[in-house]
């Protein structure tokens, strides 16, 4: 565009140029003839670099009267020059690149044929007789200038059209961007969410259900003053400690328990029953149906963490004599029922009452249960009244569930 531009401006130049030169060979008025083109010259440097700038502009065609004026006052200026000599007829052709550039097609056709026509007449002025040759020689001028005129005009327009797009598509990419921080810090956020909510969940199936089997253990101690006693529930104290400090290093480092790593589910909860009849005396069963030794790390974590939970409730608060752990595989999922014959609770109002405002004013361990399970696509039924034990049912899909192995 810039190289058809120049080559436009050094075109008008050299047949301004060609006009002057050959007015005065035609012995033309020689100062009218320099101060009409010098006129000419003027307004053309004068209006072009705006008439530029408008028609790199996004104003449609239709808008831009400015420019229009400036090539109305551009063909008066040549008439004038046409009046002074007929040589001036050679600057018509820049006249039709310029009126093919800046205005409308019928504008631009009715502009041509406004300065075809003075072309055509000019020799009549001077008593010469117009041939064939005469015509045909402007008109195909015409049609040339007005066809290269209207191919540059396209030229702007798809340029014009091509940046558009692209700050269109820079916009948007740019939207992208701000969409996907925003995304990614809303992905973190929920993140965090859920790992506070996990490890809250975690620290109180473990060490919080650990300190308070510690706390117990030390209450039991203090009316004893068999030093035999007082030996074994140390022994007891510091043996849960130690599975609290290994338990608090796994949470830490966000691993799954340790019994999992290297026996399994069902190995688990043995141990989990073991240490339950150790510390308080309940007699514990577990009963494992179908082969459940290769679940998922995922169901395997939730399930023994709602075991941990629900015999912390036996020990603390059941008063329990006997309890009952089942693993079942139910084929396309896994079922972990724990039963007592403790004192129980109102289940049905437990349900209906609202989450309590904190973990220490209790009850957050049967919701804490409830909610890890379903986030793995699970359920946990509880059923119980006062004085008739209480029955968990904990339920895990294992297509679901399955999906989230490493």
């Amino acid at each position: 565009m810039r190289t058809l531009t120049i080559v436009e401006h050094v075109v008008l130049v050299a047949l301004v140029g060609v006009s002057v030169v050959r007015g005065l060979l035609d012995e033309a008025n020689p100062w009218l003839l320099a101060t009409g083109a010098l006129a000419l010259l003027l307004w053309y440097v004068a209006g072009l670099p705006p008439s530029h700038r408008l028609l790199r502009s996004r104003v449609p065609s239709r808008r831009r009267v400015p420019s229009r004026w400036w090539l109305a006052g551009l063909v008066v200026v040549w008439l004038l020059l046409l009046l002074v000599t007929s040589e001036a007829v050679w600057v018509a052709f820049s006249l039709w690149l310029l009126i093919g550039r800046f205005l409308p097609l019928r504008p631009a056709l009715l502009g041509a044929a406004v300065v075809l026509a003075a072309v055509l007449l000019s020799p009549l002025r001077d008593s010469a007789v117009l041939g064939v040759a005469g015509v045909i020689g402007p008109v195909i001028g015409a049609l040339v200038a007005l066809a290269i005129s209207r191919g540059q005009q396209q030229l702007v327009r798809d340029a014009i059209e091509r940046q558009r797009l692209v700050e269109s598509l820079v916009h948007a990419q740019r939207e992208m961007a701000a969409m996907h921080e925003e995304l990614a810090a809303e992905q973190r956020n929920s993140g965090v969410l859920a790992e506070r909510t996990r490890l809250s969940r975690d620290i109180h199936d473990t060490l919080a259900q650990g300190f308070s089997s510690i706390l117990l253990l030390a209450r039991a101690g203090r009316p004893h003053d068999d030093p035999q006693r007082l030996h074994d529930l140390l022994a007891q104290i510091e043996s849960s400690a130690a599975s609290n400090l290994v338990e608090a290093r796994r949470v830490v480092g966000a691993l799954a328990p340790e019994d999992l790593e290297s026996q399994g589910l069902p190995a688990a909860l043995r141990r989990q029953l073991e240490a339950l009849t150790e510390v308080s005396g309940i007699q514990a069963q577990l009963h494992v149906d179908g082969d459940l030794t290769a679940l998922p790390t995922a169901t395997e974590v939730a399930l023994l963490r709602t075991a941990q939970g629900a015999l912390a409730n036996v020990r603390q608060h059941a008063g329990a004599t006997r309890a009952v752990i089942t693993l079942t595989d139910a084929g396309d999922a896994v079922r972990l029922d724990i039963v007592d014959d403790g004192a129980g609770f109102d289940a049905d109002g437990w349900a209906a009452a609202r989450a309590p405002a904190s973990p220490a004013a209790g009850g957050y361990g049967l919701r804490a249960m409830r909610s890890r399970l379903r986030e793995l696509g699970g359920e946990l039924h509880v059923e119980s009244q006062p004085g008739e034990g209480t029955a968990l049912s904990a339920q895990l899909p294992l297509a679901l569930s399955g999906e989230e192995e490493p």
